[in-house]
């Protein structure tokens, strides 16, 4: 089968959307597809940079569509479906409302994956149009808490087998034979002092102002964090040093091909999000979220120590996580000096964590997404 994938992701981006577009491609093509991925921009760029970029194990062609701003890329979903057809695609799969509902009427077999309720005066009608249009389709939504509040919104069922509830995912080979904390913390040349890593972007919601007073609370505890743009690095690290706090490294954007490395040199991976979490394009996703970061912690095989979001707990549980309630920073700083004084319990987490990691890889995700089209 040859599969169209469209999306409007800028690639290569360090933003989640574009990470998670690469991320299915590739599994796409690990289950025996071809795939063609169109995404809006200049010719393609070194493809060997953007397989450490995205911690890629395949390769797939990935064609560009210029497009205009003014047309909200109404111009791309038409254009980009007219090359499909001319490749003689066989399926669309697409993050875009309105390239499925035209891939339907093409005739084409359609998955549309919803990370977001649909925004916009037009949004909320072509997803009322997806869903009621004829024809082979599949609608993915990232969270059953997503899959409720879009039938709250609309007034509609969204089951199976047309709904597939499908969470982001991890490559669990790329998290075979990690090396312990010490020895990463070794190779990374980093203090040899209990670890608490976050990895991920600095927006809001992302709990770096709890991270900061966790820190200024605990000398003791050397944190890592990794990611961030430039200039969110640059603010943090003198905000930083203008509080004497110097028990934080700062990496900047690291490889998603070496990021596990950098996970695991952590005793504890944090999760710390607030009821609030803005995205790249703000927003709000904190009852809907689903993080790919949580995927590649649990594969890391560390434990972890989380927010208790309601929504995270349809991965998470108390065997493979501890929660802390939302902005609490008395309940953080007991909850992480806990683990790291009980080095027992942060193994047991880990190794539940990494065996629960199984049932998220991005290849089993892929397979599921097709199943019955």
């Amino acid at each position: 089968m040859k599969i169209a994938a469209i999306s409007t992701s800028r690639v290569p981006s360090l933003t989640a959307n574009s990470i998670q577009v690469m991320k299915t491609c590739n599994a796409l093509v690990k289950n025996g597809y071809e795939v063609h991925l169109w995404v809006p921009g200049n010719p393609p760029e070194n493809w060997d940079k953007l397989v450490n970029h995205y911690g890629l194990d395949t390769s797939f062609t990935i064609h560009r569509k210029q497009s205009y701003p003014f047309l909200k890329r109404y111009d791309f979903s038409w254009l980009t479906l007219l090359a499909a057809r001319r490749q003689k695609c066989d399926l669309v799969y697409t993050w875009l409302p309105q390239t499925a509902v035209l891939a339907l009427l093409f005739g084409l077999p359609t998955i549309l994956e919803m990370h977001d309720m649909p925004t916009g005066h037009i949004g909320p009608l072509l997803f009322r149009m997806f869903i009621k249009s004829k024809g082979r389709k599949r609608l993915i939504t990232i969270t059953d808490a997503l899959r409720q509040k879009l039938e709250n919104r609309f007034g509609m069922s969204l089951r199976s087998p047309v709904t597939l509830i499908a969470p982001n995912g991890t490559d669990p080979e790329h998290y075979a034979n990690l090396p312990p904390a010490w020895q990463a913390r070794d190779e990374l040349g980093l203090p040899q002092i209990p670890t608490a890593v976050y990895t991920g972007h600095f927006y809001a919601g992302r709990g770096m102002d709890l991270m900061f007073a966790l820190a200024k609370k605990s000398p003791d505890i050397h944190f890592l964090w990794v990611g961030g743009t430039p200039q969110s690095v640059l603010e943090w690290q003198e905000r930083l040093a203008s509080s004497g706090i110097k028990n934080v490294t700062l990496t900047g954007f690291v490889e998603n091909r070496r990021l596990p490395l950098y996970q695991s040199a952590g005793d504890i991976l944090l999760m710390p999000f607030e009821n609030m979490i803005s995205g790249s394009s703000g927003g709000n996703s904190a009852e809907i979220c689903s993080p790919m970061k949580m995927f590649d912690y649990l594969a890391c095989g560390r434990a972890i120590l989380a927010s208790d979001l309601p929504v995270l707990h349809e991965v998470l549980n108390e065997g493979n996580a501890v929660f802390c309630p939302i902005g609490d920073i008395s309940s953080w700083e007991a909850a992480l000096k806990d683990l790291i004084t009980n080095p027992k319990r942060c193994s047991n987490l880990g190794d539940q964590a990494k065996l629960d990691s199984t049932n998220y890889s991005w290849v089993s995700r892929a397979k599921r997404a097709l199943e019955g089209l």
